[in-house]
């Protein structure tokens, strides 16, 4: 197997994997579990899989000084983008949210031009006017009312967080710090966020409470560990190794394979609603992302003899 066929195929499990997410963590509503006592254990579990990772191979677990706030920050940037996705599960389908979500690309563009001053081309603002029109297809996505505006912003707001934490990571003291060092930390530090929102006091018996829920299926356990595991720990490490090998323009493409995974499970495995107005919104958004990370090389395509 060649390198470009290794990348493509890790990237493709790494889309595959974080599009997951809804697969594991629907039973689990289901079952009563709160998206708080869900976040918790998957962050704690994918913590253990990513320490125990980094101790086999032998990496540090040190940080410098003036990496901690910065770390502290987006790692509480990160935790809350992953609890406002799963807020949304509870007020729209899993597979729409999710394709919503992929939006992130967008919002980063805005940021950089907005806070950093990087202007942006013609191609740019269309990707964002095509994004925008197939969100609006979505919200209206059902036949028979449209969807909840409060899972809507959830989810936006959610984007934005991954938005806020990609260019954070690169505009700080964290751009090159070890991908596994960052990601352990990220998640030790997101974790604090599920442990104070558990976190609560009996008035009458002047304690402390901790509102974590067990799963009353023994077989949920599984779910959970799913969720640290496929949509965390395996998303980010083939990630990281397929932008190695095919680099982060391709890779990025690749990521489209996020919402439809997502949507096909929601789908196929949860009854969801699919109307051509939502499959029309979600061709859209996905064709504005593909645009957004590789525009330049697709237009060159089409460009005779390669001139520029």
């Amino acid at each position: 197997m060649n390198i470009k066929v290794k990348g493509v195929t890790l990237g493709s499990i790494a889309a595959a994997s974080y599009g997951l997410n809804p697969l594991f963590a629907l039973p689990l509503y289901a079952d009563g579990m709160t998206a708080d006592s869900m976040l918790f254990y998957r962050y704690g579990f994918a913590i253990l899989m990513m320490g125990t990772m980094m101790w086999a191979q032998g990496k540090s677990f040190r940080l410098r000084l003036r990496q901690l706030l910065s770390l502290a920050f987006m790692g509480l940037v990160f935790s809350a983008s992953s609890l406002l996705l799963f807020l949304s599960y509870q007020y729209m389908d899993a597979g729409i949210a999710s394709t919503i979500l992929f939006a992130y690309p967008l919002l980063v563009a805005l940021i950089m031009w907005v806070v950093f001053k990087e202007r942006a081309g013609l191609l740019t603002w269309l990707c964002i006017l095509m994004a925008l029109v197939g969100i609006a297809l979505l919200y209206r996505g059902k036949p028979d009312a449209p969807l909840s505006a409060v899972g809507v912003a959830l989810v936006l707001l959610s984007s934005l967080s991954y938005a806020v934490y990609i260019v954070g990571v690169n505009r700080s003291v964290l751009k090159k710090m070890d991908s596994a060092t960052l990601t352990f930390w990220a998640l030790v530090f997101g974790s604090m966020l599920y442990v104070v929102r558990l976190t609560g006091i009996d008035a009458e018996a002047g304690s402390f409470t901790f509102a974590l829920q067990v799963p009353h299926n023994p077989w949920l356990w599984v779910n959970l560990v799913c969720l640290a595991l496929f949509p965390t720990i395996i998303s980010l490490v083939t990630m990281n190794l397929s932008i190695h090998y095919i680099g982060s323009t391709s890779a990025a493409i690749l990521g489209a394979l996020e919402p439809i995974t997502a949507l096909v499970i929601g789908v196929f495995v949860f009854g969801e609603v699919l109307t051509p107005r939502i499959v029309l919104g979600i061709v859209l958004i996905l064709s504005a992302v593909t645009l957004l990370v590789a525009g330049k090389k697709l237009l060159s395509l089409f460009t005779p003899f390669g001139r520029k």
